[in-house]
């Protein structure tokens, strides 16, 4: 049971550590112009946010389906359902963009833009809002695959896009000369180059083929998807919520602030992604032993997954606080960007073991189909904790409050957390129990 969830979180934690490399190798590219050129590139991520969030939605919807449904050898509906979720994230990604380039300097400004960070979010924003179709389809298919059991092909795709983002970025900003536009341009061809290969592996080594013939828009394949679907689809977009709030409040305080909070915010997207990753390896043996009834190996799994990431975040977290000033230095060598963004990482850093627990239950409560707690455990992180957090700290404690934020809410969503999923274990216990006395 160890050894396999071991085997299928490799291949997941690559593809959601390049996923979240996007918007970092940005980030760092754009330190070399100045602090509203970083400031943009972090007040730009919560509309990446959203786009990754319509493509976690549609991909853990349908993807959930397409694997019960190959346990049942019913390979037509995983076909049909397939080609609705794909089809429909990709239309989804086709509104953003249309309503986001329509309204782009009023989104740049909702977005959290300073009057001079507003002219880099802009240039920034057109090329990502043309990539929103492909970056939503991208991560349906990612899903989709993973789900298949084909994590390593996932992997693939969008390792390819991610090491051309950032072979790219050097190239369109600096040599090309086209600044904060170029980082952007170079995250929009690795996109579409993930998009193909992604489409190109469907139907192979055992794979479901992605037939658009197969689209199916019902209301019984989009309630499946909505209940599998929208844990990640409210964590995502609350995240998008938290972070424009954070980017509005920062924003009082000057474009150095913006920029090191927004570097801080990059870095431990990034760890955090390792830790999403890590629970998708987790997924599947959740999923395949609930399905099979075989509880107690999902207990067993859950509890060998905090245990390991949590140990994993630890020696994490004292290897960021420890090098905190020249983790921000790599990203902007200005001293006040230092300064905010050293402090800012070292609180979060305190209580960043902490997500190893609120992630793992999150996601096991997503794949026992219970949409209602995975959904308020999903939003509180970054949602229903931080955003009243953000808003009230630094009211009492000014900048410190602000750069304490998080940590405060990761704190507040552990103590939350914790009696949620002590419920759902012995929910689990005594199915166990009721199963052996059935047998």
């Amino acid at each position: 049971m160890e050894k396999l969830v071991l085997r299928l979180s490799v291949p997941t934690i690559a593809s959601m550590l390049i996923t979240s490399f996007y918007n970092m190798a940005d980030t760092f590219f754009a330190g070399r112009i100045n602090n509203s050129a970083t400031g943009a590139i972090g007040v730009a991520f919560s509309l990446m946010a959203i786009i990754q969030a319509c493509g976690f939605f549609f991909g853990h919807g349908s993807g959930n389906y397409i694997s019960r449904m190959l346990g049942r050898q019913n390979v037509e509906e995983a076909e049909k359902m397939a080609a609705t979720g794909f089809c429909s994230s990709f239309l989804f990604g086709v509104l953003i963009a249309v309503l986001g380039l329509i309204f782009l300097e009023p989104l740049a400004n909702l977005l959290g833009s300073t009057p001079t960070i507003l002219p880099y979010t802009k240039d920034y924003l057109r090329y990502i809002l043309i990539g929103a179709p492909f970056m939503t389809a991208s991560l349906t298919l990612n899903n989709q695959l993973r789900f298949q059991g084909s994590a390593n092909f996932a992997m693939i795709g969008i390792t390819v896009g991610g090491i051309l983002n950032v072979a790219l970025d050097p190239l369109f900003m600096f040599v090309c000369d086209m600044g904060v536009s170029g980082a952007a341009l170079s995250t929009l061809v690795g996109q579409i180059c993930s998009f193909f290969i992604l489409l190109s592996v469907c139907g192979r080594k055992g794979n479901i083929r992605m037939s658009l013939l197969r689209f199916t828009p019902c209301t019984a394949y989009y309630k499946e998807i909505f209940l599998c679907g929208s844990p990640s689809l409210f964590r995502q977009g609350f995240a998008s919520i938290a972070g424009v709030c954070l980017n509005s409040v920062t924003g009082i305080y000057g474009d150095a602030a913006v920029a090191g909070m927004s570097i801080v915010n990059r870095v431990m997207n990034f760890l955090g992604s390792a830790m999403i990753g890590y629970g998708q390896g987790f997924q599947p043996v959740c999923g395949f032993n609930f399905g099979a009834k075989k509880y107690d190996r999902i207990i067993k799994a859950f509890w060998f997954c905090v245990k390991t990431s949590g140990v994993a975040l630890v020696l994490l977290s004292a290897a960021g606080y420890i090098a905190a000033p020249q983790l921000v230095a790599q990203f902007r060598n200005d001293p006040t960007v230092i300064e905010i963004g050293t402090a800012a990482l070292r609180w979060q850093c305190v209580t960043f073991p902490l997500v190893s627990f609120i992630t793992l239950s999150n996601m096991m409560m997503q794949n026992l189909r219970l949409p209602l707690r995975a959904m308020f455990l999903g939003m509180a992180r970054q949602g229903l904790f931080f955003v009243p957090a953000v808003l009230l700290l630094p009211r009492l404690f000014g900048i410190v409050g602000l750069e304490a934020a998080q940590a405060a809410a990761d704190l507040v969503t552990f103590i939350v957390a914790v009696p949620i999923q002590m419920s759902v274990l012995k929910e689990l216990k005594m199915r166990m129990k009721n199963t052996q006395s059935d047998d």
